[in-house]
């Protein structure tokens, strides 16, 4: 007897909770970017160590990503994720009321940085789980706006919150409680599964498979796109770790540092729909890579030599709207050139792989000059994603067998 497969409405409500913990891991990871001169002042340490407070995260993520997606497929999303929740609550409000203790501050972030696996690696199986095949990369989409979402406004609240005059471990309290609301939320919300199936089992991805992890490793564009996702999200981490420091000797305030940031994800959010559209209606894939790369260097060059606030931020609108654009691109091109490997596994990997971009983030700091200019590390990264377009013209698009 053939199976039936239904489609609940209470399928939004388990977006709509799992979209709200990522974002709200975003304003935690972000938190202190666009302060980090004020903070490090605050907390009696150096710029390098609350960029620290930032790289932990990508540092967590690298032994941390494969046990997680392991807890994902043995015991189900919603115990993993709700283990993350918790975690990312507890820390977040230790946090907040570690004062102006920075070894507190960074012991409550390394609890809430090896709670983000968690979240980040159940992308796909929450989709695949309670959405229809044709709904399912629309969702992680969502979730990847989420995430941009959550990163915009910490950028532009904990500048705002402190001029305002709140401290900044009383801005690290209202992120705690915000994370603890939404922890709550998902832990009384979340369902493992409908009941009924949604789809096929067959069609559900699990992340980061062996078989699937040696049949993508063997794929000779995979393996270029990884480079270039490394390399991307480096520059992309990098530029929103060090953003007030990157702006600051050249007069821009932290609230600029904010706005920056903002527009930069808001040309994101733009770019990640409207460039990956047009991708799929011309089922090409190569030569939009390609323009994203090309077109997000101006941006980046904009961000180094800008002396002007409308120049600066239309450079950061510019560079968010075209780099942001190549990772979704990127991930469908890998799910294709990898078949038959998961998609979970491929994005699995692109994203370990992009988390170990932090060598960047920490290199773009050493290269400053004397005066704290980051133009040395902002022109590595110009030649880097030139770099990248030679890898882009040796992809070969899949043809579509229609």
């Amino acid at each position: 007897m053939a199976e039936q497969y239904k489609l609940y409405k209470y399928r939004w409500v388990i977006l709509a909770v799992f979209m709200f913990i990522n974002l709200t891991m975003q304003m935690l990871w972000i938190a202190f970017a666009p302060i980090t001169g004020i903070a490090a002042s605050y907390y009696g340490v150096t710029d390098r160590l609350i960029g620290l407070l930032s790289m932990v995260f990508m540092i967590a993520f690298i032994p941390l990503s494969i046990p997680a997606s392991w807890m994902i497929d043995k015991f189900g999303y919603r115990k993993a994720v709700g283990l993350g929740a918790i975690m990312m609550a507890v820390f977040g409000l230790l946090r907040g009321f570690a004062g102006q203790n920075y070894t507190l501050v960074l012991i409550s972030t390394i609890g809430i940085a090896a709670a983000q696996p968690f979240l980040l690696n159940a992308w796909t199986t929450v989709p695949a789980k309670w959405f229809g095949t044709d709904e399912r990369a629309t969702m992680v989409g969502l979730i990847t706006l989420a995430n941009l979402v959550g990163t915009g406004v910490g950028m532009v609240a904990t500048p705002l919150l402190y001029e305002g005059g709140t401290s900044i471990a009383t801005i690290q309290l209202i992120y705690g409680i915000i994370a603890a609301f939404s922890a709550v939320l998902f832990i009384i919300f979340a369902r493992e599964n409908p009941p009924t199936p949604a789809g096929p089992a067959g069609e559900q991805a699990h992340a980061l498979m062996l078989d699937g992890i040696k049949h993508a490793l063997k794929s000779k564009p995979f393996l270029m796109y990884l480079v270039i996702s490394f390399i991307g999200l480096g520059i992309f981490n990098g530029v929103t770790t060090w953003v007030e420091s990157i702006i600051r000797p050249r007069g821009f305030t932290p609230t600029d540092a904010g706005t920056l940031g903002a527009l930069m994800l808001v040309g994101g959010i733009i770019g990640a729909v409207v460039i990956p559209a047009i991708s799929d209606k011309q089922h090409k894939r190569q030569r939009f890579m390609f323009l994203g790369i090309a077109l997000a260097i101006p941006g980046l060059l904009g961000l180094t030599f800008a002396t002007s606030t409308w120049l600066l931020f239309v450079s950061a609108f510019f560079m968010g709207f075209f780099l942001v654009s190549v990772n979704p691109i990127g991930m469908q091109y890998a799910t294709e050139v990898t078949y038959p490997t998961p998609e979970g596994t491929s994005n699995g990997l692109i994203q370990l792989c992009g988390q170990a971009a932090v060598v960047f983030v920490y290199v773009m700091e050493v290269m400053k000059t004397r005066d704290g200019a980051f133009t040395p590390g902002l022109l590595l990264a110009a030649a880097l994603l030139g770099l990248c377009l030679v890898l882009v013209t040796q992809m070969k698009d899949i043809q579509s067998k229609e």
